[in-house]
């Protein structure tokens, strides 16, 4: 049976400028240059300049239209470059002078740099093939992190070879024989011994290193150094000696001989000076591009409007021209309220931290959350955590991740308030201090503090020496 039923409902949904805006706050100043670029080379009515005040408004000019809202512009497939790949924006077709503005590296890859040295070793056919699959496999770090009867599957099917055990094998120990040494290897274990069988007249202190290694490398891993030198009958200098030389090798092969690791470029997103005792920050210009309308696309709109004798093309250039014109005064508006919110996040964070910009002394930094800076400038407490964790400031103190302002707050025994910055600056501090043959515990660790007079728990203090990337004790342990 039928019925009819009448339902109220209430949705919040964010308007395409909030999404926008959310997904450029969170670009770095380089991917913003970027995304301005790619933004302009697909829609001819944005351009970069200073708008002329005496031309008319886009709003005039939609006065002047008779076609309003006639149909929903499709913002959606605007928005949706922000998904596309960046290789989707490259294209061939410069020109012979924009080709000679391009720096080219002349160094080959990493791969390609062990191809060439295949060429030196002696393989059939087939055993070419797989040479080239198996050095395709290997990782950026320099290892093959896939089983036998893995690669033989793919060899079968990507191939069309039928490969045994054996024979994946056999040229799998051909491959390891190649530079840098340890490459090609399944574990660090295996890494380690082919670098230490490839050293040129070993000493005693190589032959023990690599025994340790082959039988013993749960135990060197774990640091137990009183059972290998109960089981090997040497003395504390010579396992000293043996554990330097496996300190020498390399754990992670390929990354030493790859040009495709590029170190990223930061580029700050404020700059910070102190002039007098006064603080001045400032927006980088490259965050603040000058964005305008095209004129030339106003006037073609604004010819076709007084046209009276339109035609249904003429009705759907309009609609295309008022499409573009739109997405050009998007894009500049969300640009400007990008520029907005960085310069309030980035006062309120200086204004709370005052202490510290002026004099660079990290015990001067507050304890500091979101929800403070949030409440500050009444914003979204997501839209802070978007500016902080992606965007740099160039202090007299050095560049700084904003990130790195927030912090926990503790309460010391005069009843002040702490940052937790300040607890990871001691603890560092007291670890790299620490005599490295019998290593401070957490709970010692946390004992000092107290005697500092920082009531921090050993959770809390083993919480601090993780984010710190500081091992356990025990790891930490050295001869």
């Amino acid at each position: 049976m039928l019925k009819q039923n009448l339902k109220l409902k209430l949705s919040q949904k964010l308007s395409p400028q909030q999404i926008q805006l959310m997904k450029l706050i969170q670009l770095s100043t380089l991917d913003l240059e970027q995304k301005i670029q790619n933004e302009i080379g697909e829609n001819p009515a944005l351009e970069k300049g200073i708008e002329n005040q005496n031309t008319d408004s886009l709003d005039d000019l939609y006065e002047n239209s008779e076609i309003k809202d006639s149909k929903e512009i499709e913002i959606n497939e605007y928005l949706n470059n922000d998904e596309t790949p960046h290789y989707k924006f490259n294209s061939n077709n410069y020109s012979s002078e924009d080709e000679k503005s391009i720096n080219i590296s002349g160094e080959i890859s990493f791969h390609q740099n062990l191809l060439q040295q295949m060429g030196n070793l002696i393989f059939d056919e087939k055993e070419t093939k797989i040479s080239e699959f198996l050095i395709g496999s290997i990782d950026d770090s320099g290892y093959i992190r896939r089983t036998n009867e893995e690669i033989i599957d793919d060899l079968a099917f990507t191939q069309n070879l039928v490969v045994s055990d054996d024979e994946l094998n056999k040229v799998l120990k051909l491959i390891q024989t190649l530079d840098p040494p340890g490459i090609g290897s399944r574990s660090l274990k295996e890494s380690l011994i082919i670098q230490l069988k490839k050293k040129k007249n070993p000493k005693s202190e190589t032959l023990l290193a690599k025994e340790i290694l082959k039988k013993d490398f749960d135990l060197f891993s774990k640091k137990n150094f009183s059972k290998l030198q109960e089981k090997y009958k040497i003395s504390q200098i010579e396992l000293k000696n043996a554990i330097d030389e496996i300190s020498k090798l390399n754990p992670k092969p390929g990354v030493s001989s790859s040009s495709n690791l590029t170190a990223n470029q930061i580029i700050p997103d404020f700059i910070l000076t102190i002039e007098e005792g006064n603080i001045e920050v400032s927006l980088n210009n490259r965050n603040s591009p000058h964005l305008k309308i095209s004129n030339s696309y106003k006037e073609m709109l604004e010819g076709y409007v007084n046209n009276k004798n339109k035609t249904k093309s003429d009705n759907d250039a309009i609609l295309f021209i008022k499409q573009k014109l739109d997405s050009a005064q998007w894009f500049i508006n969300a640009i400007e309220q990008r520029y907005q919110t960085l310069s309030l996040t980035i006062n309120a964070i200086i204004d709370f931290q005052k202490e510290y910009f002026l004099t660079g002394d990290e015990r001067k930094l507050k304890p500091m959350i979101l929800k403070d800076i949030a409440e500050k400038i009444n914003m979204d407490i997501s839209t802070i955590s978007r500016v902080a964790n992606s965007k740099y400031i160039d202090t007299p103190y050095g560049i700084k991740l904003l990130k790195t302002f927030f912090s926990e707050g503790f309460k010391n025994e005069d009843g002040e308030n702490i940052s937790s910055i300040e607890i990871k600056n001691i603890l560092e501090s007291l670890i790299n201090k620490e005599d490295k043959s019998n290593p401070i515990t957490d709970e010692e660790i946390s004992k000092l503090l107290k005697e500092k007079g920082y009531n921090v728990a050993r959770r809390t203090v083993a919480k601090y020496r993780e984010q710190l990337e500081i091992p356990i004790s025990r790891m930490r342990k050295e001869l």
